[in-house]
């Protein structure tokens, strides 16, 4: 079983100065690859001065995570990708316990390990923590992570379990799948997609998966922190598009019709505690995830899973009190 790393870089000299070192020392198994977006700082020149043992490829132009990744793996030729972000620390023996599984479990096409903040590493990250879920309404939470309530690492998520998404910033994929599926969604730009990815992998009939014996520490925030609001624009239009894509027929009207009733009191809510340009952010993500629709519909696959989600009106719970999922 071959293993290869693909780190998407755009001007992020930084990161592969700060973290590439860590990935070649635990990572003797694999071969790495850096797919660089149409960087503008000197990332080329560094990597080719500094690590000529990595593989470079270079896209045309900077056509964010979904398209970027989907060209550069076309270049890659392995059985398993691991998508990983440019701000992510791993550990010894990060990859063995995620092969094994892939060894054990023919029908599991994607993985993720244990993500811990870098600067706290006690703590999970946001970005997927212990395994990524999903609740009724079609909100995206973690094992460890609900909204923006983050766990200590206690050792309560160190199981192998199967979750509903794997998260992109340390993603194993079976290329057979990825490619099964037409890879990203690249309309998403950034954001939910490996969400969206999965969603259609589990309507396919396949299985997702978390180990907890795999560590790695992710930075996150390294190109759009959570105060940008473009980053609010991306996750509100995707999040709606892939529910429009994945959501069983019965569900679409009522989940569609309460997540836009919603957005309307989120807007009001990040309105006031990010900035107002946030609130302009999801108006436009509307106006976009509307547009969207005609494509979304034809995307949609001939099976949607019915029992999607692992919580049940997840937002209520959280701000009205019971946190009790």
């Amino acid at each position: 079983m071959t293993v290869a790393i693909a780190i998407l870089n755009w001007n992020g000299k930084s990161w592969l100065e700060k973290f590439l070192p860590s990935v070649i020392e635990h990572s003797q198994e694999a071969e790495i690859y850096v797919i660089d977006n149409a960087s503008t700082d000197d990332s080329i020149q560094f990597l080719t001065s500094n690590f000529p043992s990595i593989k470079i490829i270079q896209n045309q132009s900077n056509s964010g995570f979904a398209k970027g990744y989907n060209e550069g793996l076309k270049s890659i030729k392995a059985d398993i990708y691991c998508l990983l972000n440019s701000d992510v620390e791993v550990t010894e023996n990060w990859i063995s316990p995620i092969t094994k599984l892939f060894f054990e479990d023919q029908n599991i096409a994607a993985i993720q390990p244990k993500i811990l903040d870098y600067n706290q590493k006690n703590k999970f990250e946001f970005a997927g923590a212990g395994g990524g879920l999903i609740d009724n309404l079609g909100y995206p939470y973690c094992r460890g992570r609900v909204f923006d309530d983050i766990e200590t690492d206690n050792g309560q998520y160190d199981d192998e379990t199967e979750i509903f998404w794997a998260s992109g910033c340390s993603l194993f994929i079976r290329s057979e799948d990825f490619w099964n599926m037409n890879g990203f969604d690249e309309r998403f730009f950034a954001h939910q997609e490996e969400i969206d990815l999965c969603w259609r992998l589990k309507n396919a009939g396949r299985k997702i998966y978390y180990t907890g014996k795999s560590i790695v520490y992710h930075v996150g925030g390294g190109t759009l922190n959570k105060q940008n609001h473009r980053k609010t624009f991306l996750n509100f239009r995707n999040n709606l598009t892939m529910l429009v894509k994945n959501l069983p027929v019965y569900q679409l009207a009522p989940v569609i019709f309460a997540r836009l009733v919603l957005d309307g009191f989120a807007g009001l809510y990040f309105g006031y505690k990010n900035g107002w340009s946030h609130l302009g952010a999801i108006l436009k993500a509307h106006f976009g995830f509307y547009a969207a629709i005609p494509q979304s519909l034809k995307l949609r696959q001939t099976h949607q899973v019915k029992n999607y989600y692992q919580s049940k009106w997840l937002i209520f719970k959280h701000f009205l009190g019971s946190k009790n999922n």
